[in-house]
């Protein structure tokens, strides 16, 4: 196929910023990766948000009690987003070879079990700091959404998670995707996501912290939103994004778990409420 004869675009991104000149053996191929780079760019953007929430007074966290924080949520991301990856997506390989999980190299991290690392990291570090988990809560579903617009950004870069096929004009032909060779064209459901679940999810989150009093009315119920709001976002673009795994209840795997994320949002938000109401009495 000749890429300048083909109506569509022809995704060719380098998944590396910079490439070492030689590989790292049975390691794999060496250099600074755009998917790490996301993770690194998430992680900045949440530290300045909070630093920003600070000097607004509408967070208790100085500087160095921020870190003390980030490392709880850094931990949260990284650890869940990877073993969720590898129970919820390839669970029989994991149980035929447990030590996939370290191979971070061959990629994989899974945004669902990112969230239950983070919401076992906010329960850890409301633990620790001997406060309520619901504010915390709060405040961590404020800065994660541009983590994850940048993630899916960096999953477009490396053409992994393709969408559907499609003969829209802004169709892409990913060179991993079946029929790519027959110019079958894919929708860019990456950056349906990068917009769905990060900046749409993002704006809404942060028009709750800045413009309404939830926050402080009832502590807890905006983490629960944003558990609903990603979910319903989810579920959305996974209409235009390729499975990636065998579907479950004749739906794909991120549908069937954000269902569950959804049921969580609801509980937590009425948690939340009868324990605002239960303080006011």
């Amino acid at each position: 196929m000749n890429p300048s004869l083909s109506k569509y675009w022809v995704h060719d991104l380098s998944p590396f910023l910079w490439q070492f000149p030689d590989s790292f053996g049975n390691w794999g191929p060496g250099g600074i990766r755009w998917y790490g780079i996301s993770y690194l760019a998430g992680f900045v953007f949440a530290y300045f948000l909070l630093k920003t929430y600070y000097k607004n007074k509408r967070s208790p966290y100085d500087s160095e009690q921020i870190l003390n924080f980030m490392t709880f949520l850094v931990l949260g991301v990284l650890l869940g987003g990877r073993i969720g990856y590898s129970l919820l997506y390839r669970g029989n390989e994991f149980l035929q070879d447990p030590f996939m999980l370290f191979r971070v190299w061959e990629g994989g991290m899974a945004s669902h079990g990112g969230f239950a690392g983070v919401c076992i990291a906010a329960l850890l570090y409301a633990r620790y700091s001997k406060q309520s988990p619901f504010p915390v809560g709060d405040l961590i579903v404020s800065v994660v959404p541009p983590g994850l617009f940048f993630g899916r950004i960096a999953n477009f870069i490396n053409g992994e998670l393709w969408g559907r096929t499609t003969d829209v004009s802004w169709g892409v032909l990913f060179p991993k995707a079946p029929g790519f060779a027959q110019e079958i064209a894919r929708h860019p459901s990456q950056i349906y996501a990068a917009t769905l679940e990060g900046l749409c999810t993002f704006a809404f989150v942060q028009w709750r912290f800045w413009k309404t009093d939830v926050t402080q009315r009832v502590p807890g119920r905006l983490a629960g939103e944003f558990l609903i709001a990603y979910s319903i976002a989810r579920i959305c673009n996974e209409f235009f994004r390729e499975p990636d795994a065998s579907l479950i209840m004749g739906m794909t795997r991120g549908q069937f778990y954000s269902i569950f994320l959804i049921l969580g949002g609801i509980v937590l938000v009425r948690i939340a409420e009868k324990k605002a109401q239960k303080s006011l009495q």
